[in-house]
């Protein structure tokens, strides 16, 4: 029997793509450092939450950890996928962490996945499940995932830090990817909103739809922002409330901008966050988000910087066809996300700096990773 050979890597950062691009390349990997130097050392809540979901998902995977926490031994297994699966998330970290790498992972799987997530839908950290419905599925969408079949279903809202919110994903299966030239953003069409309230009053929902529909009713007439107030079992244990604003463009991108204000928020040690306490008003949180978003335009690109690891993971599986994507200023993560895609994929993207809009033009040959586990079925 062969010996399994590891790649090393050091550190905590990028855990998640790290542990992403190991399944999808069958990479196995060593973590060494993980947090050594920390007070409280070693993988946290969310991330040990995370390996678990990686066990739901696939088969034949081996995970050990050390004592500390500080030492992480992955061997990914093969991408089964399934139906009526069920994870609970760490309440650390919102779905937006989880959701992320799962629609990737379920892309590549034996079956189609179908997977019900326990926890927060909604923190100020990680985009929100509303995001991904109406922004994130639409980018899958363009490198040839059918729409059948890819879908998010909120059954129930959970704001931080208790949680109680239910999501159903669905994520069908491709063979490969279809390489994308994407350069062109359009102009703004229309503006759609989205607010929930739970466990609190719906006048913080009328509040920030109308100072959000103040600064856009300037600028275009198609605006709609749609409510959601949630009250008794389906509004999760912790009171809340939050806003996502998405504008399509005539070349039909999305652009988002979200947040959620949580009513008593604990850090990560699971104390009680004092320095929240005085919060703002909610018509302070509508102009604040309606604002980002118009920056979020402004910057140019298909998508907007919350989006950029997606789009650069998604054009590097692609087969192997030249991909070219033009994205705004580059994010810390879009960056991050650049850098692993070398180190496992072996994917390299060439830019091309467009001083008119102030955008970046990426190129790149997808690795052509083609999903092994469905020919194993």
């Amino acid at each position: 029997m062969r010996k399994t050979t590891y790649k090393r890597l050091k550190g905590s950062q990028s855990f998640r793509q790290r542990l992403l691009l190991s399944t999808l390349s069958s990479t196995p990997i060593i973590i060494d450092e993980i947090r050594a130097d920390d007070m409280i050392p070693g993988l946290l809540r969310h991330e040990m939450s995370l390996l678990r979901l990686f066990e739901t998902v696939t088969d034949d995977c081996v995970v050990e950890v050390n004592e500390t926490g500080t030492r992480l031994k992955y061997k990914p297994g093969i991408i089964m996928g399934g139906k009526n699966l069920v994870h609970n998330c760490a309440l650390t970290r919102s779905m937006g962490y989880y959701i992320e790498p799962l629609l990737v992972l379920g892309l590549f799987g034996k079956k189609p996945l179908s997977i019900r997530l326990k926890g927060v839908t909604d923190d100020p950290k990680d985009p929100s499940v509303d995001t991904f419905r109406n922004a994130s599925l639409h980018i899958l969408k363009r490198f040839g995932v059918p729409s059948e079949g890819l879908d998010l279903k909120i059954e129930a809202r959970g704001v931080a830090p208790e949680g109680g919110g239910e999501v159903i994903l669905t994520v069908p299966n491709v063979q490969t990817l279809t390489a994308v030239q994407w350069v062109d953003e359009g102009m703004v069409k229309r503006i759609r909103g989205w607010t929930f309230s739970a466990r609190v009053s719906s006048d913080f929902e009328h509040s920030m739809r109308f100072a959000a529909r103040g600064i856009f009713n300037n600028l275009l007439p198609d605006v709609h922002i749609f409510n959601d107030h949630k009250s008794g079992p389906h509004a999760g244990k912790s009171p809340g409330y939050g806003i996502t604003l998405v504008a399509e463009t005539t070349a039909g991108c999305h652009i988002s901008a979200d947040t959620t204000v949580s009513c008593g928020r604990t850090d990560e040690t699971g104390e009680f966050d004092e320095e929240k306490q005085e919060r703002k008003p909610a018509e302070d949180t509508g102009v604040e988000i309606a604002s980002w978003l118009l920056q979020e335009i402004e910057k140019g690109g298909v998508v907007d910087s919350t989006h950029q690891g997606l789009l650069f993971m998604l054009c590097a599986l692609c087969q192997q066809d030249v991909s070219k994507v033009r994205v705004g200023t580059l994010s810390p993560y879009g960056i991050e996300t650049l850098r692993n895609l070398k180190e496992f994929l072996g994917v390299t993207f060439s830019f091309k700096p467009d001083p008119t809009t102030s955008t970046v033009m990426l190129t790149c040959v997808g690795s052509g990773l083609p999903n092994l586990s469905r020919k194993l079925s």
